[in-house]
């Protein structure tokens, strides 16, 4: 299996959510970024320069804590002869543990999702996470405006998350005329509520994207003529006229109408992510409608289905916060698996000891062994050459898949008998 780039953006922001809570007492923790270019041993001899500066920290525990750091840093590296091709993060440092003055050793190594383009080294009390947090940003941008004559809505498309931006009601009067009020007077003074209106959306939507640097496209959509007269009317900035890709005519204005706008829009939104996990959910729920056996759902099925190499793609909802856990009884050769969330697992680490084994009657059972269901799933799904897909809540169709089906569900190779 080729990893999936939803499952390597997942794995980074848990990581990054893991490395946020680590703190040192002291400016003890080293966070070294290294680019692919960069020759190991250039940076094991900045490392060694840097090991003989921390020998000036006046503070005792903290020169060793640094040092040290150092050290196991360098250890690492022996193991590499040159850096990954994004170039290669590692984390490493003193954590205080719960006990007074008890302390942990922790390194971490990162391979980016893009290229580290310049070589850094710091020391703080915190792991310098800004250059990972940036590569997680969604970078690429779609402006979307719906409008008609009463109302417009301004919309951003930026990876799996679709966010209205504003919403105006045009206060144009409709097109009967109030009495004693002559038609021409009417006319015009309707135009003037128009181009108003029209102006008002344009100033909107100029202020919303003039400072969006990764702006791929607008789309513009909407019922009826008035999304044309808008756009003939040169409202919004110049800039934006070479990047508008579809004008789309759609049944509803509102936060319907941009969902409206996106489902029309398949091949100019088809790297986008959100319309990415869109169409996975929704080849699934329209198997699942059609009886067709080529689907299934529940951990416990896909499991069993992946490992009889049945599965052609897994997908899991990024929220599935649940933990495989082995049993194991030190007495015997006893073994169990059963999952639980994250919060159980500490609760239940305490009420497994003691245990009787059903085995040998024993009370040595310990938990062998934990590891996260998304990672267990991402080790199977390799060996049996299964796709893998992480998707977000940020749909509707990812809120079902957690919601509706357990946050796992499955497409087959073919129908099972």
């Amino acid at each position: 299996m080729v990893t999936t780039d939803s499952l390597l953006r997942f794995r980074l922001k848990r990581s990054l959510e893991t490395l946020a809570k680590k703190e040192g007492r002291h400016t003890e923790l080293i966070s070294l970024y290294i680019p692919p270019e960069r020759q190991i041993s250039d940076v094991m001899n900045s490392l060694r320069q840097e090991q003989g500066t921390a020998s000036n920290i006046k503070s005792r525990s903290t020169r060793k804590n640094v040092q040290d750091a150092i050290a196991k840093v360098m250890q690492e590296l022996k193991l590499y002869n040159r850096a990954p091709p994004n170039g290669m993060i590692i984390f490493c440092g003193a954590i205080p543990q719960n006990g007074p003055g008890s302390e942990r050793m922790e390194l971490y190594v990162i391979e980016p999702l893009e290229p580290i383009n310049t070589y850094y080294y710091r020391c703080d009390s915190q792991f310098h996470l800004q250059p990972l947090r940036e590569m997680l940003r969604e970078k690429e941008t779609y402006g979307i405006l719906v409008i008609d004559g009463n109302d417009a809505t301004i919309a951003t498309l930026r990876g799996r998350r679709m966010t209205i931006e504003d919403n105006m009601s045009s206060g144009i009067p409709g097109k009967h005329r109030r009495g004693g009020q002559s038609a021409q007077r009417f006319e015009r003074l309707r135009e003037q509520e128009v181009n108003y209106y029209y102006t008002r959306v344009g100033e909107h939507f100029n202020r919303i994207f003039l400072d969006v640097p990764e702006l791929k496209g607008v789309i513009v959509g909407g019922p009826g003529p008035t999304k044309e007269d808008f756009l003939k009317g040169k409202h919004i900035h110049y800039t934006f006229e070479d990047v508008i890709l579809a004008v789309i005519d759609t049944a509803y204005t509102g936060k319907q109408g941009v969902k409206e706008v996106v489902e029309k829009s398949p091949e100019i939104l088809s790297k986008v992510r959100y319309f990415e996990e869109k169409k996975l959910v929704e080849k699934f729920l329209q198997e699942i409608g059609k009886d067709s056996g080529l689907v299934t759902y529940g951990e416990d099925e896909v499991r069993r289905l992946l490992l009889k190499r049945v599965v052609d793609m897994v997908l899991l909802s990024e929220e599935l916060d649940k933990v495989r856990a082995v049993i194991s009884c030190g007495n015997c050769s006893h073994t169990e698996e059963l999952t639980i969330t994250r919060k159980q697992l500490a609760t239940f680490e305490q009420e497994i000891t003691g245990k009787i084994c059903p085995n040998c009657s024993g009370t040595s059972m310990k938990i062998e062994e934990s590891k996260d269901v998304i990672d267990e799933f991402a080790e199977l799904s390799s060996q049996t050459g299964t796709q893998l897909e992480v998707i977000s809540i940020e749909t509707e169709e990812g809120v079902m898949l957690k919601e509706g089906f357990g946050g796992v569900a499955a497409m087959l190779r073919y129908k099972l008998n």
